[in-house]
Order: C-alpha cells, then sequence, then structure tokens
C-alpha cells in the first residue's frame, strides 16, 4: 500500500520529527511498503507555493494511508500543518458541499477511502486539556477538518502528552505505541 506521511515541526531534533516521525517511517520501511514524506518545514511550505500544493494533492491522492505528525501550539497544529489544511484539503478535491435548502449544505468527504492516523504532542498534561479545555484540539481537528475530507469516524488519532517534561522511558513508551499502531495498520 502507498503511505504518505505529513510531518509539521519545524526542529529535526524535536520528539515529533526524530521520534515519531522516524518510527512511522521505519517500521514502514522494513515492511517493504511504499513512503513518501512531505516536509511542511523542509519545503518551507507557503499558501503561495501553488506547484507545492498540487504536488502535495497527487500524494494524497497516491495514498492509502496518511499518517500526520505534529506538536499542538496555541491549542491548534503548526502554523504550516493548518496552512496545508486550509491550501490542500480544499473543496472539490477534499470535499463538497450537497445542498439541502438554499441556506444549508453539508460536507460529503471526497478522501473517505483514505486510513489516516495522527499524533500530536503536548506539553501539557493531560487532564487540564481534556476536562478544562474538553479536549478542544483533538475536537476541532476530527470534527473541523477530518469529518468533512475524510469522513465522520474514519480516522484515529493519539495524542501524546508533556512530552517536554517526560522521561525517555516515557517517551520510548509512547514510540512502541505508534510501532504497535503500524504493525496493525500493516496487520503485522
Amino acid at each position: 500500500m502507498n503511505n504518505l506521511i505529513i510531518i509539521a515541526h519545524p526542529n529535526r531534533e524535536s520528539f515529533c520529527f526524530n521520534g515519531i516521525h522516524k518510527t512511522i517511517y521505519k517500521t514502514l520501511q522494513e515492511a517493504n511498503e511504499s513512503i513518501r514524506v512531505i516536509d511542511l518545514y523542509d519545503d518551507d511550505f507557503t499558501s503561495s507555493k501553488k506547484d507545492l500544493v498540487n504536488s502535495y494533492k497527487e500524494s494524497v491522492t497516491w495514498s492509502d494511508r496518511i499518517y500526520i505528525v505534529s506538536p499542538v501550539w496555541w491549542f491548534r497544529l503548526t502554523p504550516k500543518m493548518e496552512t496545508f489544511f486550509d491550501e490542500v484539503f480544499t473543496p472539490g478535491f477534499a470535499y463538497n458541499f450537497v445542498p439541502l435548502t438554499k441556506l444549508y449544505g453539508y460536507p460529503k468527504p471526497l478522501l473517505s477511502d483514505k486510513k489516516v492516523r495522527t499524533y500530536l504532542t503536548h506539553g501539557a498534561p493531560a487532564l487540564p486539556v481534556q476536562t478544562l479545555y474538553l479536549n478542544s484540539v483533538k475536537l476541532r481537528l476530527v470534527m473541523g477538518v477530518y469529518s468533512f475530507v475524510f469522513g465522520w469516524f474514519k480516522t484515529k488519532t493519539r495524542q501524546f502528552w508533556s512530552v517536554p517534561f517526560v522521561t525517555q522511558e516515557k517517551r520510548e513508551s509512547y514510540l512502541r505505541v505508534v510501532e504497535k499502531d503500524i504493525q496493525k495498520d500493516l496487520k503485522l
């Protein structure tokens, strides 16, 4: 199968890049899977780069599985990942609105054949984010982006908590979770 990894972290030494992204890549590579990587910071992606947007759309179309890796900054994904959603997951490519009335329609996903996993890293612990803030990051992502593009209940999102503050042992346990997820996707 064709696997697309989209990484959105400017620091190659980060846990997102050097840990999660590399674990996904290595696990897929060891299974002889086809892999493409979109590195939004290495590409210096901006909305003005139309050729890059078109190549990203082609990679999304090519893929059977999409793995998205991003830290959470200010209760959102990185600016380049948010720009990716805005510029790549556009109407006519990723979804269409089906009219119900003169003033209302519902989104029909056009990429519902894709399997999608997202890995988010937080600097905060789980308790306040999931209770006080109602897990708004994941809620917005799943309901406000993924339901339009991939459909309801078609994506899986993992969140890793307090990443800058946890031990190396805890980070390694996070990476074992990632590896098991990929192996499950590969049915190994």
